[in-house]
């Protein structure tokens, strides 16, 4: 415990250095009530910030607390992002003799302006209903009656302490609107038990689909009663893919939809729960083509032995705020996009529904995608 509480003192201490010194101490040289008032609101936020986030997402879940972490993490994180970028550069200009005494201050005001601006901006990015994203996806194994086969997937949607009902409803209009053949679910779906996110999750039992609506669960169903979560979904009309796989047919021709648990399923002590492909394609028959659901894009080496021919995953949300990207790849193959992984199979990495925890979105737009499925061979993703 000491060691993990030196280790977050560190991250938070790291994580406001940059910004306090190039908005207040970089030689801006602001009046003493400035510099005393800018260093209290950082202090009081370093001091607060692990209690917040306790009372949060700790056992007592308290939403008020969680919005207030969750949103001042993000605020930091784009504060000390641009303040490093903002504080190369007054060195730079430093090196060449540029900007004299005013240049410490107009890096300041630059990296404040910018900040409020992306803060805006990504607020009303991770509140809006996102963009639809469509693409075509060449499978040679699907029959030609399936041809044309409308896929639309959902991730991420992390319904949580923000009360998005209001936004889920329209995320459901959306969908509904591009006529599905198939709607996926690709996990982490809330933060917080279905009790608690019901009102949120309602929505999701109007989508509809002519063929079938499957849900798998995410790293984040595993804090928050996962088994409730597929329970909940099989009440609103879903199909959980809980290591288990549905045909869908038409025109004489078969398309195996396949699910497995989340890879920290069974690290999570719940009965019964791991990823296990093995189990999702008992029973399938090995001629037809593969469409498998798993949340996190790092299970696709396991999909690619067992030679699936598309997997559609979540979990990164490309990023969510620039630049996270780069820190997600260092744990996942590919961070969004579709990307081709041995011979036959294919990965379709969706950037999220909604978002976790800051209620930001920095050059990493949501989305809704819609794949539409063509038989015949498949170009090499670019």
């Amino acid at each position: 415990m000491l060691r993990r509480l030196a280790v977050l003192v560190l991250v938070l201490v790291v994580l406001c250095l940059p910004p306090w010194w190039t908005l207040f101490a970089s030689g801006a040289d602001w009046p003493l009530p400035v510099f005393l008032a800018g260093t209290a609101v950082f202090a009081a936020w370093l001091v607060s910030f692990p209690f917040l986030m306790v009372a949060g997402h700790g056992r007592r879940r308290s939403d008020r607390a969680a919005r207030i972490a969750d949103t001042s993490l993000g605020m930091i994180w784009v504060l000390f992002t641009w303040s490093v970028l903002g504080g190369s550069v007054d060195l730079v200009l430093a090196g060449l003799d540029v900007g004299g005494v005013g240049r410490a201050r107009a890096v300041a005001v630059t990296v404040a302006v910018v900040c409020a601006g992306l803060l805006g901006w990504g607020h009303h990015e991770a509140m809006r209903v996102p963009r639809v994203k469509r693409l075509d996806v060449r499978l040679p194994r699907l029959g030609g009656g399936l041809d044309g086969t409308r896929v639309v997937v959902l991730a991420d949607t992390h319904y949580g302490p923000i009360d998005r009902a209001g936004w889920s409803a329209r995320v459901t209009e959306a969908v509904n609107a591009l006529d599905a053949d198939v709607v996926v679910h690709a996990g982490d779906i809330a933060d917080g038990t279905p009790a608690q996110r019901r009102e949120q999750s309602a929505p999701l039992g109007t989508i509809r689909a002519r063929l079938a609506k499957v849900y798998v669960t995410g790293n984040h169903e595993y804090g928050s009663e996962a088994q409730g979560w597929l329970d909940r979904m099989a009440d609103l009309g879903w199909e959980p893919l809980h290591n288990r796989h549905v045909v869908v047919e038409r025109g004489g021709d078969a398309l195996v939809l396949a699910g497995v648990d989340d890879v920290t399923a069974e690290s999570s002590g719940l009965a019964g729960h791991r990823a296990d492909l093995l189990d999702a394609l008992a029973g399938a028959d090995p001629d037809r083509p593969v469409l498998l659901v798993a949340h996190q894009p790092k299970y696709v080496p396991q999909a690619a032995a067992a030679g699936i021919d598309l997997q559609v995953s979540g979990h990164t949300h490309g990023g969510q705020i620039w630049p996270f990207n780069f820190l997600v790849r260092l744990d996942q193959p590919v961070v969004h996009g579709l990307s081709r992984h041995g011979e036959r199979t294919q990965l379709y990495t969706s950037r999220g529904t909604g978002f976790w925890g800051p209620p930001f979105r920095v050059f990493a737009p949501s989305e809704i995608t819609l794949l539409t499925l063509r038989s015949g061979d498949a170009p090499t993703p670019d």
